[in-house]
């Protein structure tokens, strides 16, 4: 079955840009993002979908194959982020509001999909972001099955498959026991913490965070992907406080605590703040390595 649908957002939207953070590195067996185009396969509540978006001027087709077709197209607006409102993020800090105009196609999605955002993280606890990529690869690959449709796309992992393996089945995947049973716990309660989608921030956090091994860190990526939640703030990330204290104050090191205090002034949007600076691309720069000369000095 295909299914298409036309969104027509008020002003133009990034497509690419904004849907980026939703795959898990370049090489996303679930997801295939290029400029002005996004494919990506899911698990719906009516069954899995494939679905394309494609960027056509301010409109964005949207065009989606199997059961969850209709479900998929739906929430299609949400994804894209033509309900988001990046207006209410109006920052008095030179940098930031550059930033904002220069990227100004970019928005918040809504997945709606709080498991689906889950597991992936969960990977990523505590591992470096290549590690974790290839674990969740090859995990797509072993246990899940292809997506309906043209394009050759893998399904996200079946959250019941998930929830019934033994943990040492996670361990080819490089997902040592602590993760894979925070993984099982979640997809154990995949239907009550779908239900958070529906909740306000307060409450939703409440609900992720009675899952044992799901943290601030683990809750605010799931918020920000599947509820949208403009205050999502990422704490306890290795590289993020670096990166935002170097935008906003020109600090090439800092720590939680410092960069929960620069971003203070955006509250109620910190989260959307966070994105902008990320999706800046903007790093601290490297220190100039030592000469050979000065190290053979010291020898």
């Amino acid at each position: 079955m295909e299914l298409q649908r036309t969104i027509r957002p008020a002003a133009r939207i990034d497509l690419s840009l904004t849907l980026w953070p939703l795959a898990h590195g370049p090489i996303d067996p679930t997801m295939a993002v290029s400029p002005g185009e996004v494919w990506r396969a899911s698990r719906t509540p009516e069954g899995p979908v494939t679905m394309r978006l494609t960027q056509r001027g301010t409109e964005i087709a949207a065009t989606a194959w199997g059961p969850g077709a209709g479900w998929a197209l739906d929430q299609a607006s949400e994804l894209v982020g033509v309900d988001d409102e990046p207006g209410l993020f109006a920052p008095d800090h030179p940098r930031l509001k550059q930033l904002c105009r220069r990227l100004q196609g970019l928005r918040l999605t809504r997945t709606r999909r709080v498991v689906e955002a889950l597991v992936p993280t969960i990977i990523e606890q505590r591992v470096q972001g290549m590690e974790a990529r290839r674990s969740y690869r090859n995990l797509v690959f072993a246990i899940s099955v292809e997506a309906p449709g043209p394009r050759a796309l893998m399904l996200p992992p079946d959250p019941a498959v998930l929830a019934g393996m033994p943990y040492f089945e996670f361990h080819p995947f490089g997902i040592e026991r602590r993760r894979a049973d925070v993984i099982r716990r979640v997809c154990a309660a995949a239907d009550r913490l779908e239900e958070s989608t529906n909740m306000d921030a307060d409450e939703a956090c409440r609900r992720l965070a009675g899952v044992s091994g799901v943290g601030p860190w683990t809750s605010a990526y799931c918020r920000r992907i599947a509820h949208g939640d403009p205050d999502a703030v990422i704490v306890g990330d290795y590289n993020l406080p670096g990166v935002v204290a170097w935008v906003l104050a020109g600090e090439r090191t800092a720590d939680d605590a410092r960069m929960l205090e620069l971003l203070e002034p955006f509250r109620g949007q910190r989260g959307r703040a966070m994105v902008v600076i990320e999706a800046s691309g903007i790093r601290p720069r490297r220190r100039a390595a030592r000469s050979q000369a000065y190290l053979i000095e010291r020898i």
